[in-house]
């Protein structure tokens, strides 16, 4: 397709294509996903672009980069909410909204999940961080990532230098199977999280949860043990 080819062209993928057995990840989701994301996911596997944007992946290494994780609805749950209560405006019904990304400023791309059963007409929506802003683009993942890498398309959202810069992707590191907790829920202390978050302008409370973002943030910036 023409956006992939375009996108392969700005920014070769790093070498071999992913093994993603798809029926398998679509009934896990319990809905089909557009051919595009597919060839992407094979294409590049886990990793983030020009160190900013990281796609989520049936082959996450950690649960906060899985796109068959439990992150996506998490976050759904707390758009819901959001609405609900009226603690930032939602301009999509939360229930239509799938995340499929997230920067490492803590902004979520996502999928508008509308038509339902045609996901190659699915948009892309952008939230802002920690702030009630969103930019909606009316095209596909990859035609997304293509024009935003390439400097086609400027979002309010992102950094003015994330198009300037030369395009590139980074697979992620692979994290071996093993037994126990999963590789994002590796024991820390929360203080270095909080002390890490705060430096970087997180707003974390001093005591209780800390915020997904803000642990996804952390997941991502550190190296994996």
């Amino acid at each position: 397709m023409a956006a992939m080819t375009a996108l392969t062209t700005l920014c070769p993928p790093p070498g071999p294509t992913s093994n993603i057995h798809w029926e398998t990840v679509e009934a896990t989701l319990g809905m089909p996903l557009p051919q595009d994301y597919k060839e992407l996911a094979d294409r590049y596997g886990p990793g983030v672009f020009n160190g900013f944007v990281h796609v989520y992946h049936p082959h996450g290494a950690t649960e906060y980069a899985d796109l068959t994780g439990p992150v996506p609805g998490r976050i759904r749950a707390r758009l819901s909410r959001d609405r609900e209560q009226g603690t930032h405006p939602v301009p999509y019904d939360p229930e239509t909204l799938f995340a499929c990304a997230v920067t490492d400023n803590g902004e979520y791309l996502f999928w508008i999940t509308d038509p339902a059963g045609d996901p190659d007409r699915w948009r892309i929506a952008v939230n802002q961080a920690r702030g009630p802003d969103w930019f909606t683009y009316d095209g596909t993942l990859t035609a997304f990532l293509t024009a935003v890498l390439g400097g086609r398309i400027e979002v309010p959202l992102f950094p003015v230098s994330l198009g300037e810069a030369p395009a590139g992707f980074a697979p992620a590191r692979p994290v071996p199977p093993q037994s126990g907790p999963l590789p994002g829920h590796r024991p820390v202390d929360t203080g270095t999280i909080r002390s890490w978050a705060r430096a970087r302008g997180y707003d974390v409370p001093p005591r209780g949860r800390i915020p997904l973002e803000v642990r996804e943030a952390w997941e991502r910036r550190t190296p994996k043990g």
